[in-house]
This record gives structure tokens, sequence and C-alpha cells, in this order.
């Protein structure tokens, strides 16, 4: 039986009734898998709760039980999960990063521009939430394939995806 880290885009998909079947689905079909929960996601779900007027707050009930309803073991970050980052941020600006940072003896401090999430193609919280799938070894379950492409050409055959909110899963 795999681990599962559920991206933040399937726990709120899960938690919208407008939008869970597949998931739901994919859950009755397989009960006894084991999900967890990125230490990122949380702050990703307490920044999207926080940012919402008190009607959506109202009508949207609390995320937080739902979640924690769930049983998600939380995954944090730890120095295994940061030798990985590491190593793919490392791959992802040898691909990416612009060509006048690339000068070989310069060490990271001396970037004084540092280089972005958007010239690396790739969220920087997306890049932690990868990094701890693939430390674990587990799928990560997201509806976001298309903004992770980046890190799926740099990851290769160590990074597993599904989606469990579309159709064809």
């Amino acid at each position: 039986m795999r681990d599962y880290l559920l991206d933040t885009n399937i726990w709120s998909d899960w938690y919208n009734p407008r939008k869970n079947n597949y998931i739901l689905k994919r859950l009755e079909n397989e009960p006894n898998i084991k999900l967890h929960i990125s230490a990122v996601t949380w702050g990703e779900l307490r920044y999207g709760y926080d940012v919402l007027t008190r009607r959506e707050k109202r009508m949207l009930g609390n995320v937080w039980e739902f979640v924690r309803g769930q049983a998600p073991k939380t995954v944090e970050i730890d120095k295994h999960v940061a030798q990985d980052y590491g190593r793919l941020r490392a791959k992802l600006f040898d691909r990416y990063g612009p060509k006048d940072k690339k000068r070989k003896g310069l060490r990271p401090e001396q970037l004084k521009d540092p280089v972005t999430s958007l010239q690396l193609k790739v969220q920087e919280n997306d890049l932690w939430i990868v990094s701890q799938a693939i430390t674990r070894d587990f799928i990560l379950v997201t509806n976001d394939r298309k903004s992770l492409q980046p890190l799926l050409e740099v990851a290769g055959d160590e990074l597993h995806i599904e989606n469990w909110a579309a159709e064809n899963i």
C-alpha cells in the first residue's frame, strides 16, 4: 500500500461538494490508503481561509475540522527534505536560471538579485511539497500538473503524481 501526499488543491476540491465526486470515488475504491498533508499545505490552507470575507468563511464552514477529520499525518520539513529541495532547485536553476547568474565561482550569497520562482518556472511552495513527496517516496496527488511540469522534467522518475480530481483516475 502506497502513501499519498495530497496537494492543497486536492484538499480544497475534496472539501467542496461541487468538486469532490472523483476524489470520493477514488477513496471508496481504496479505503485503506495512507493520507498525508504537508506542513506547507496547512499554511496554504490557512492563508486561503484568512483572506476570505466573514460571509465567505460562514459559507465555507470549518475546513480545519474537515481536514483533521480525515486524519492525515502531517509531513514536516526536515534536513532530508531540505537536501532534496536544494538538489531540485539547483536542477531548475541549471535548466531555467538566467545565464548571467550562472557564472562559475559565485557563492549563493553573492547573488544580490536572487533567482525568482517566476524565473525557475515553479512556485516555491510547490518545490517544497514535491521535495517532501520525493524524500518519503510518496505519490503526490495534485490537480496542478501543468504548473509542476518543470519539476517533473528535473525530477524524472523520482516524482510520482496522480490526479484524483479528474475523471481518468
